[in-house]
């Protein structure tokens, strides 16, 4: 039940994979060495495991082009706070 193919659409600024329920997109923006997660968009009837393994090999990503994140979408900030192990990943500053 993992997440399979993460696509960074470069073009519309977004990482999406494709789920039984349809499309899963999160959209970031980049400014220096930081990546802002702005939105989420996901089906309402998506499995919520699948959207936070979703949000977690995005931040995978974002670790290996050792960027920080600074997560903006609520979804994605309770994210962090349930999951402490990627706390590293927030910019200086930047408590949740």
């Amino acid at each position: 039940m993992l997440v399979e193919e993460i696509k960074d659409n470069e073009l519309l600024r977004q990482f999406e994979t494709k789920t039984a329920c349809g499309l899963l997109t999160i959209e970031y923006a980049i400014q220096e060495r930081k990546i802002f997660l702005t939105k989420l968009c996901a089906s309402e009837n998506e499995q919520e495991d699948k959207v936070n393994q979703f949000i977690s090999s995005v931040l995978d990503i974002a670790q290996e082009r050792k960027f920080k994140v600074v997560p903006t979408n609520t979804k994605i900030v309770s994210f962090f706070r349930k999951n402490k192990k990627f706390h590293q990943l927030l910019p200086p500053g930047i408590k949740i």
